[in-house]
């Protein structure tokens, strides 16, 4: 007879889903306006692509901060606690939301505005950087042995969570007229995540500390400089979890922002057909995401995200064809390939995969920091590279995630596995 689950690992993983939506929202918010409002807005002044390449620039900005929230966040979470961490990262994200709903534009402050812009996008990305690793931990250092792969997968449905209430939010004021949307109706989508943190902050505060942080804390086991520990202890690892995450991050990017740029500018479909093509994609990732989590403790991290990574690489000239078509239908079709059979094996079994290769004392900082390093070189350059090989078209577009793919092959093949460690 199976053991019986603790109520705290439920009420983890529930946390750590709640709340990585949560700041997954807001962050993607931002993605989805760097894409369709953002650039006429704030870079009136610039011609149309490079209005928009400058858009998608501030939104890399957010991906230059994050591995400075990790190294911070991480530090302290390493220190004094996970669940804190969790809490900073979500007021922190959510007041930086708010102030982009509420920011002047360049018509109103002039050059103030993207400056401002900029700022705020710095804090969302230092947010972020502390935030996944956190969240992952709760769940997975609370989840049972055998179940660490679907527990914490619940931290990464909080991911397409996000996604799917932030494009459908957006998909829900881009409706409106032209003048009202870009007066006032993308900044409702901003202002509505006040609501989203305070019950964010409702759930995080129920759930105790992880037992592993708390045999290091009753241990005084604490890393005394854990940026440092971790790069001489672990410095592999940290290498091997930026590069299993190259092709998730940065393909993940290239298919719910670029794709809003691509499927708009160069395949001619309504903003409205594109959203509801990410929508689709998103909602099939809420039922992927746990099956390959939960697949992963039966056979492993490595064979499941081998399976993703090459998906990945694979898929990557197909799924231009299909948007190319110009139909949304097909537009569909594209993107829950590319999600469900790429993007989800990589990314369900992640929290644990990543967990499992770091000890408790540096965990947080060792998560954090090769997860954000990674999103540096990938996620947030992603939409930015792949919007400037527009013009070299179709083969140059699908090489570039093709060479990310190749890179988290290499990786995972060259990482241990670990779904039957110890992580205590």
């Amino acid at each position: 007879m199976a053991a019986p689950i603790a109520p705290d690992a439920q009420r983890a993983a529930l946390a750590g889903f709640i709340g990585t939506a949560i700041e997954t929202y807001d962050f993607f918010l931002y993605g989805t306006a760097a894409a369709l409002v953002l650039n006429r807005l704030y870079f009136p002044t610039l011609s149309p692509l490079a209005g928009i390449l400058a858009s998608l620039a501030t939104y890399s900005v957010g991906f230059v901060a994050r591995p400075i929230g990790g190294i911070v966040i991480g530090h302290f979470g390493d220190r004094v606690g996970r669940r804190s961490m969790l809490v900073l990262t979500l007021l922190t994200m959510g007041t930086a939301s708010v102030a982009i709903g509420l920011l002047p534009t360049y018509g109103q402050i002039g050059p103030l505005a993207p400056a401002a812009l900029v700022v705020l996008r710095l804090a969302q990305g230092f947010a972020v950087g502390g935030e996944w690793s956190g969240a992952a931990l709760l769940a997975v250092e609370h989840a049972p042995p055998a179940s660490r792969g679907f527990y914490g997968s619940w931290t990464q449905i909080g991911t397409p969570t996000g996604l799917l209430l932030s494009t459908a939010a957006f998909a829900a004021v881009a409706r409106l007229p032209d003048a009202q949307f870009l007066s006032w109706g993308w900044r409702l989508p901003f202002l509505a995540s006040v609501v989203l943190v305070v019950v964010g902050l409702v759930i995080r505060l129920r759930v105790p500390e992880t037992p592993a942080f708390l045999r290091v804390q009753a241990g005084r086991l604490h890393a005394r400089r854990p940026a440092l520990d971790v790069l001489k202890t672990h410095s592999r690892e940290v290498l091997l979890a930026i590069g299993v995450r190259i092709a998730e991050n940065g393909a993940f990017y290239i298919y719910t922002v670029f794709v809003l740029v691509y499927g708009t500018r160069q395949s001619g479909m309504a903003r409205e057909t594109v959203l509801a093509a990410v929508l689709s994609g998103a909602a099939c990732l809420l039922v992927a995401l746990p099956l390959f989590g939960a697949l992963s403790d039966r056979v492993g991290r490595r064979p499941v995200y081998l399976f993703g990574a090459c998906v990945t690489g694979l898929f990557a000239y197909p799924l231009l064809r299909l948007l190319d078509s110009g139909s949304g239908a097909l537009a569909c079709v594209a993107l829950i390939v590319a999600l469900v059979f790429g993007h989800a094996p990589m990314y369900g079994p992640q929290a644990a995969f990543m967990s499992e290769l770091f000890g408790t004392r540096v965990r947080y900082t060792g998560m954090a920091l090769g997860s954000q390093l990674s999103s540096v070189i990938s996620g947030g350059l992603s939409p930015f590279v792949a919007t400037a090989l527009l013009p070299y078209g179709r083969l140059a577009l699908a090489s570039y995630t093709i060479a990310m793919a190749l890179v988290t092959i290499v990786a995972v093949v060259m990482a241990p596995e670990t779904h039957d460690r110890s992580i205590i």
